[in-house]
């Protein structure tokens, strides 16, 4: 039979010790300066090395050479007390929890009086001393007070609260601590190294995780899986099945359905995880770990050095990108939900219906008036804003649309504000105006009469509507009708990879963007920053996604990108995309419809001929490039705006 590993790998020496430096050092430099005490009292949590370090302490003690904090390992005590040694007559070791009682304790003291027999200290171990009774501590309170100078006592405990208030203060105390992660998995490497074993980079986390930071928790969950390995060794999906934890791939689903608010896709992970045989209470727990270690990367970006968050380096770049897009306000509301949710399961006899009421209201701020719900969608509206700011100035950078190959070139020159008069000699009196007009009123003449209710609306003289942002033609996706955006999400790791492959600039622009919809070979993509949506549009970078997408789906695929949150965009459109709108015809437009005349009034002479002669260049002047402008495209200067009707008007008619 094969010996445990916490067993064949128990320390036998303070160096040996993992994860305790705080005891392990002052009890080096207490032996080596000979200040040595005759009580000790180790607590701490279960299997963080109480007892190892109680029979350390016995062997640094009664070693030939000491007392040494380095046992030499060759007398008869070391070879005795060793972890394969058949025990000291002078080092007895008492449970507790069996002998506990006073007449335990009587003869102890009894025995106690008695010199070692071939060592230096006779040295009581006592395991587990919060088992001892009041009767049987008060039993021995003289000897622990007043012993002999060849007897030392140890006394090792989880509760060191019911150890009694006499015994514990006449004992040196040393608090012993769970071993941090980091430490754990080194040691668990080094001991597959000596095993032989192979055991997954990825496996490793899972059993640090289960041993809870105890070594030998920890130690037993490594044995049980090398001891059930096949030839490949210990894999990641045997491990996760052994120990029953949820799978990574799932918690990576539900983060990026939370990132994007889509509530089918985090429906369809609680669906699997229920078909899958795991525990909703168990998948709530680890989920909420998730969120955890999502809260402390937006807090903390090199947490996965520092040993904040211990997870391997592919799943921490996944991490990190979901924290990035989320934020804290929104991760720390759902990290409170889930955390209200999973304490409600306890006990309940439905706990797939709270996993999902959890879940769905952790990515439904709207639900809750709390201040909690207030700061997401604040923080919602706040990366809307950025994302527009920046929006904002990358419009005028875009390329001009290029003139109609048969439009006039007189036509692409900005139009006037209105129809240019050709300048009159002189003013007409105000007998030769025609009855049916309105007198001029002082202010800046309006170019025509005010139209009637019946009369067609005025001609739209403003600026044309920014040129559409180029996209290349892509036939719709037939075999690719079928994929959903969960899907597409869990392909998303190779999607990347195969983007990093052709270009790693294109790579860079899909870092910021999340999965929104796919519908009928369409997929929609959020993104937070207006740089990285405009450029993946543009070739060659939409030309290499829109490839990968169809080596890694199949069909045929477009692309459309938006700036915003995810669940608030637009949904992809069914069926082939709307046509992008008709350019606007530079052909000169044709003139209004006359107004009838009055009955009894003479018609005015028609105005045709006074608009078909377009102004001189020489008298049009282009406004400064320094001058204000307008929203609308005008200057708000008085000077400029007096150019723009002298040009359009006349001098005369301006004065």
């Amino acid at each position: 039979m094969a010996l445990a590993l916490y067993r064949k790998y128990r320390p036998q020496t303070f160096a040996e010790v993992v994860g305790q430096e705080h005891v392990t050092e002052p009890l080096i430099n207490a032996i080596r300066a000979g200040r040595l005490n005759h009580a000790y009292l180790f607590s701490g949590p279960r299997g963080c090395g109480k007892t190892s370090s109680a029979r350390i302490l016995a062997r640094s003690l009664n070693c030939a050479q000491g007392p040494t904090p380095e046992p030499c390992g060759e007398c008869r005590s070391c070879r005795a007390l060793a972890a394969d040694g058949h025990g000291s007559v002078d080092v007895i070791e008492i449970d507790a929890a069996s002998h506990g009682g006073v007449d335990d304790a009587r003869e102890l003291r009894e025995r106690a009086v008695f010199a070692p027999v071939d060592s230096r200290f006779k040295i009581y171990i006592i395991d587990e001393a919060h088992m001892v009774t009041a009767a049987g501590f008060n039993a021995l309170l003289k000897l622990v007070e007043e012993p002999p100078d060849y007897v030392l006592f140890i006394f090792a405990t989880t509760e060191p609260d019911k150890v009694l208030p006499t015994i514990r203060s006449r004992t040196h105390h040393y608090p012993f601590r769970l071993i941090p992660p980091p430490a754990m998995r080194e040691l668990c490497r080094k001991l597959c190294d000596e095993e032989g074993a192979v055991v997954a980079d990825d496996v490793l986390p899972l059993v640090v995780r289960a041993g809870g930071g105890s070594a030998r928790d920890t130690l037993s969950v490594l044995d049980q899986l090398i001891a059930g390995a096949g030839p490949e060794g210990v894999t990641y999906e045997r491990a996760a099945g052994l120990l029953g934890v949820t799978d990574a791939g799932l918690l990576d689903e539900m983060c990026e359905a939370f990132a994007a608010a889509d509530g089918a896709a985090v429906m369809e992970v609680v669906e699997r995880v229920v078909e899958g045989g795991h525990d909703p209470r168990r998948f709530a727990g680890d989920l909420l770990e998730r969120l955890r270690d999502l809260i402390v990367l937006t807090q903390v970006p090199d947490a996965g050095s520092n040993g904040l968050v211990d997870a391997p380096a592919d799943q921490l770049a996944k991490m990190t990108s979901q924290a990035t897009r989320m934020g804290t306000s929104t991760l720390t509301r759902m990290a409170e939900v889930v955390a209200a949710g999973l304490a409600g399961m306890r006990g309940a006899t439905a706990p797939r219906l709270l996993l999902e009421l959890a879940c769905v209201r952790a990515i439904l701020p709207g639900s809750d008036e709390s201040m909690a719900g207030l700061m997401q969608r604040l923080e919602t509206l706040e990366q809307r804003a950025a994302g527009a700011a920046l929006a904002a100035p990358a419009r005028p950078a875009a390329p001009a649309r290029p003139a109609a190959p048969h439009a006039d070139p007189a036509a692409v020159r900005p139009a006037p504000a209105a129809p240019a008069a050709p300048p009159a000699p002189e003013p007409q009196p105000a007998a030769d105006v025609p009855p049916w007009e309105d007198a001029a009123p002082a202010a800046p003449p309006v170019p025509e009469p005010a139209a009637s209710q019946d009369e067609p609306p005025a001609e739209d003289w403003s600026e044309p509507a920014p040129a559409p942002v180029y996209e290349p033609e892509v036939e719709p996706a037939a075999a690719a009708g079928g994929t959903s955006a969960a899907s597409i999400r869990r392909q998303w790791d190779r999607i990347m990879m195969a983007v990093k492959d052709r270009k790693r600039t294109t790579a860079a622009l899909l870092q910021d963007a999340t999965i929104a919809d796919a519908v009928d070979g369409e997929v929609v993509l959020a993104f937070k920053h207006a740089f990285h949506a405009e450029n993946l549009q543009k070739e060659p970078a939409y030309g290499i996604v829109v490839g990968v997408l169809g080596e890694v789906l199949g069909g045929t695929w477009k692309i459309r990108c938006e700036v915003g949150e995810a669940g608030s965009l637009p949904k992809a459109a069914t069926g082939t995309a709307p046509a992008a709108p008709a350019p606007r015809s530079a052909a000169p437009r044709s003139a209004p419809p006359a107004r009838p005349a009055a009955p009894g009034r003479q018609a005015p002479p028609p105005a045709a001929e006074a608009v078909e002669e377009p102004p001189p260049e020489d008298d049009y002047d282009e406004p400064s490039p320094d001058d204000p402008v307008a929203p609308g495209g005008f200057g708000t200067s008085e000077e400029q705006a007096v150019k723009l009707l002298t040009n359009a008007f006349g001098a005369k008619q301006i004065a």
